[in-house]
Order: structure tokens, then C-alpha cells, then sequence
């Protein structure tokens, strides 16, 4: 499959900015990803770009794993309450990162707005295409943008 050679490291960047930095947790899901996508890659059926379908695969995938996170007593990763949420200390926080600032702040956005965010800003993705992945309508997917662009502003200037 062409297409996912060529959309292997967009889905990594899109799955890194979801997983806040982690590269490994990132790493898992772009294989649970492919694997789904290869499997069920006789359902593609070309209504949508290959991309779209990958990134929602992506992120069901994502989205699939906070839950057995939290279902597991693991760490409580809310899916929409970022308060809940705390960003680790600058000794624990992998120094390897070149953005980790902005890692250390996207942890902080409830994951819709995360979400959004990662596909508008760092895959390029058009709006119609980003509320396509994550099945919402478009006016939703402005709102997320904006709040999380605020939301970023603020976390970044602390």
C-alpha cells in the first residue's frame, strides 16, 4: 500500500501531539492503527481521502486506549476534563523533545480540542476533513479550534 507509506509519519505526528510527546505510546498506536487499517482496507472505499480514513482509525485507536487505560486503574486519563490532568515536572519530562513546551500544554486541552488542534495545525488537514476523523459537525470543529487556541496561548505563557 502506497498510500500508507505516505502517511505513516503524518499519522505518527498526529498520534505524537494526541499522546502529548509520549513516542512510544504514539508508536503503539500507529501500529494498532495500520494493523486495523490493513485488515479492514477492503472497506475503503474511496468516499473520503485515504488520510481521513487512516486518521480516524487513528484516533478510535486513541481513543480506544484511554479507555482501557482508565478502566484498568491505571492513571485517570479523563477524555474532556483537563483539570483533572497534570503536567509533569520539568525533571520528568523527557529533555529529548524539541517541542515539549508544547507537549507539556496540548496535555493540558480536553482531547477534542487536542484533537483538533494537532490535525489543523500540524497535519494541515481542512476543517471539512478534520470533522469527518473525528465525527462531529464543522461548527463544532471551529469552537474546539478556537477554545483550544486560547486554551494554548494561556498554557504556554504561564
Amino acid at each position: 500500500m502506497e498510500n500508507v507509506r505516505v502517511e505513516q509519519e503524518p499519522l505518527r505526528r498526529f498520534l505524537l501531539a494526541l499522546c502529548c510527546g509520549d513516542a512510544s505510546w504514539a508508536d503503539d498506536l500507529a501500529q494498532d492503527a495500520l494493523l486495523r487499517a490493513y485488515v479492514a482496507s477492503g472497506s475503503f472505499l474511496g468516499l473520503s481521502k485515504f488520510r481521513t480514513w487512516l486518521f480516524r482509525i487513528a484516533y478510535n485507536c486513541y481513543v480506544d486506549d484511554l479507555r482501557k487505560r482508565k478502566g484498568k486503574g491505571g492513571q485517570e486519563v479523563g477524555l474532556e476534563d483537563p483539570s483533572a490532568r497534570t503536567l509533569p515536572s520539568s525533571s520528568e519530562a523527557d529533555g529529548s523533545f524539541r517541542y515539549q513546551q508544547l507537549y507539556m500544554a496540548l496535555e493540558k486541552l480536553p482531547e477534542k480540542e487536542r484533537a483538533c488542534i494537532s490535525m489543523h495545525y500540524f497535519e494541515d488537514l481542512p476543517l471539512r476533513d478534520i470533522a469527518s476523523v473525528l465525527q462531529m459537525p464543522l461548527g463544532t470543529v471551529k469552537y474546539n479550534l478556537s477554545v483550544g487556541r486560547t486554551h494554548l496561548k494561556e498554557y504556554l505563557t504561564l
